[in-house]
């Protein structure tokens, strides 16, 4: 196929305007203004650009020299369209229910059982030899006649080791008599021994009675949470509904809380707090990230409140997993005193010299420092003032008790204690406390 050619102006039947352009268009000199003119602008374009940048060049070493600094041309930022909101709730709601397919496996609900007597009712007649004369008399009594097997109590626990270690709250399995049974999310039942309590954590650790090798829940790191934070709560609630999911966020870290239940009360320090709705029943079960990793044992709920749970960070439980596998029980270190933590309010009531430290006082039928223990072979004495443990300043948020935990029995710590009005120090080797 030969080159298209245009035809010849002269064969076609043109007005006169029509000729003179097609003339033109076939003149060379046409051809010369036209590549004149694209030449002319394509060099005009690049010595601009090239005079432009080199103006610009000596203007800045010129104001350089002036010692005025140049501003920053402002970088364009990449915009990043952000996801709906649809798909942002999305993405956490698979995530959510992507951590309770993971982790549920490693739930276990606890029950708490225990052999109680069988009354049975029946009648004495203790006058029946007068009964011709006044009728019948029968007194009721009551006996015993055996014992049953009676469900006492529940709470929820999770798996920590292959071999069936199992990770709950003290209240929860604090009856040294009764049996405990943990029951497997997909309803197997096993028998479980309780291997050791924490002396001053509520914290027990059980072992399932099983050679088998079970799904273990993954640890987080409980020191990296924020407030804000999405969690997720597993448990038996109200020790009928298995594995029963609420999520939330944390509400707040390093709260310090009075708990109650079981028949024992205790103050524990450094608390998550979150909205997760956390009820009876769900005690010492996990609280989780949207990793589906475990930062939390869910321990206790604020009554009168709505959403108001607390749990322990998971990082005060690694330390009692590594004694149990290791020694068979959680020890703590032990000073053996009782005290007070003294603020402002305490030192104007009892003028006291100091408005921060650890006051020893006895309570009621209770000894301010306990015979045998670290502090009374040390010397320490009632209305002594525990300044300070191992250079650390004892005050409200840093109580003993908390600086105490991070130690082991058999160190051996350096107290500076206030004795009327001097300043004296004292070395103490820490006993062990178990639990």
């Amino acid at each position: 196929m030969g080159m298209y050619k245009l035809p010849k102006f002269e064969n076609l039947k043109l007005k006169a305007p029509e000729v003179k352009l097609l003339k033109f268009w076939k003149r060379r000199d046409f051809w010369t203004i036209i590549l004149t003119i694209f030449l002319s602008s394509l060099f005009g374009f690049l010595a601009g650009a090239i005079s432009g940048s080199y103006f610009s060049s000596e203007f800045e070493d010129y104001l350089k020299k002036l010692n005025i600094k140049v501003p920053e041309p402002k970088k364009i930022e990449q915009v990043i369209e952000k996801e709906p909101t649809g798909l942002s709730q999305m993405s956490q709601e698979e995530a959510v229910i992507r951590v309770v397919k993971e982790v549920s496996p490693s739930v276990v609900s606890i029950i708490v059982s225990k052999d109680l007597p069988v009354f049975e009712r029946y009648f004495e007649e203790p006058f029946k030899e007068f009964e011709e004369f006044f009728g019948p008399f029968k007194i009721p009594r009551y006996r015993q006649k055996g014992v049953e097997k009676k469900e006492i109590g529940g709470g929820t626990g999770f798996i920590i080791s292959e071999d069936g270690l199992v990770l709950t709250n003290k209240h929860v399995v604090l009856e040294e008599a009764a049996d405990y049974v943990v029951l497997m999310n997909d309803g197997r039942k096993f028998e479980a021994k309780v291997l050791a309590r924490d002396p001053a954590q509520d914290l027990a650790i059980l072992k399932i009675q099983s050679n088998e090798k079970f799904q273990v829940a993954v640890l987080g790191d409980s020191q990296e949470l924020e407030v804000g934070q999405t969690v997720i709560a597993i448990g038996n609630v109200l020790g009928e509904f298995r594995n029963s999911v609420s999520v939330g966020v944390i509400a707040g870290l390093g709260r310090k809380i009075t708990a109650s239940g079981g028949g024992l009360v205790e103050t524990l320090e450094d608390v998550i707090q979150t909205d997760a709705a956390i009820n009876k029943g769900n005690s010492g079960g996990p609280l989780l990230n949207l990793k589906g990793e475990v930062i939390g044992v869910n321990t206790a709920m604020a009554f009168g409140a709505e959403n108001i749970g607390f749990a322990i960070p998971i990082n005060k439980a690694k330390k009692d997993i590594k004694q149990v596998k290791e020694l068979g029980k959680i020890v703590y270190p032990f000073l053996g005193v009782r005290y007070v933590v003294i603020t402002k309010d305490i030192q104007l009531e009892n003028n006291l010299p100091v408005d921060y430290g650890a006051w020893i006082l006895g309570g009621v039928g209770e000894p301010a420092i306990v015979p045998g223990s670290a502090a009374h072979i040390a010397g320490l004495k009632e209305g002594d003032i525990i300044l300070e443990f191992n250079n650390e300043k004892i005050t409200l948020e840093n109580s003993l008790a908390k600086i105490i935990s991070k130690y082991n029995p058999g160190d051996k710590v350096v107290l500076k204690i206030l004795r009327q009005g001097e300043e004296k120090i004292v070395e103490i080797i820490l006993g062990e406390k178990s639990g």
